[in-house]
């Protein structure tokens, strides 16, 4: 395995890397695809998680991965947006001294790193986004989103401390309206695997049904699992992510089953 870590531009930026190492003697080794993770953390951190065991459950399921630790607060958007867009870059660039086939890039988020990985897969065909990053569209567009128990807007529903870690206390009531990520859906956002739980305590699950909600009037193809029981911030749901918080092990046999859904999902959008 290739691990090592790439810094970015965006100050407090990076990658580590997960990939597999090429062999003449696999097959899949010539070119695999890539899931780049952002973790999770309400943007104040970005939790290991979400980090490492992630990585390695979908290397050892045939796929290079990569964990981009974004900037968090007090660092304000739009710098953990742009620090992603320089993670495809990087991914992208590199593509052939790894083997990765940059055609098929699927960015997956997890709570705040949902709703990072959402605004790539929402905002990648934007001006705005291509005039802080000084790319073209086909530069940073992602092929899939995988997003768990994502944040995906403010409000009542919603997770107010996460976008305000995201924008600040004195943020415009226009500028949390923006990252209310279900409004900026279109035909363009890519395939999306959603999963959370009806149980979430902190993210709502109407965050993941408003969005799959936009996604199914967009004409967007996606696949959405909702689980009856399981708290916040499950990550693989077994004892390799279980937490050291007192009363939060986040330990959810009942929900380890998304990494199979997900990768059944990821080979009929990638083919492996």
């Amino acid at each position: 395995m290739v691990h090592r870590r790439i810094d970015l531009p965006t100050q407090g930026a990076y990658l580590e890397t997960y990939f597999c190492d090429y062999s003449d003697r696999l097959k899949n080794s010539l070119s695999r695809p890539v899931i780049l993770i952002c973790p999770g953390g309400g943007y104040g951190y970005t939790t290991d998680r979400e980090a490492e065991p992630l990585a390695l459950t979908f290397a050892a399921r045939g796929y290079h991965a990569a964990v981009l630790r974004y900037p968090c607060a007090p660092t304000r958007y739009p710098a953990a947006l742009v620090s992603l867009c320089q993670a495809v870059l990087w991914l992208r660039s590199h593509a052939g001294e790894y083997h990765m086939d940059a055609s098929r890039l699927c960015v997956a988020g997890f709570s705040a790193g949902g709703h990072l990985a959402a605004s790539l897969g929402v905002f990648w065909h934007r001006d705005f986004l291509h005039e802080l990053v000084g790319c073209t569209a086909g530069d940073i567009r992602p092929q899939a989103l995988l997003l768990g128990y994502p944040v995906i807007h403010d409000g009542p529903a919603g997770d107010g401390y996460t976008l305000r870690n995201l924008l600040g206390e004195e943020a415009a009531a226009e500028e949390v309206d923006f990252q209310c990520l279900e409004r900026h859906v279109t035909d363009r956002t890519p395939p999306t695997f959603l999963w959370s739980t009806n149980t979430d305590e902190l993210v709502p699950i109407v965050n993941s049904i408003d969005f799959s909600a936009a996604l199914c009037r967009a004409g967007v193809s996606q696949e959405l699992h909702i689980y009856s029981l399981g708290e916040h911030g499950l990550s693989l749901a077994n004892a390799a992510t279980e937490d050291t918080l007192p009363g939060k092990a986040r330990v959810c046999p009942d929900c380890e089953g998304w990494v199979d859904m997900a990768v059944r999902w990821l080979k009929r959008q990638f083919g492996v």
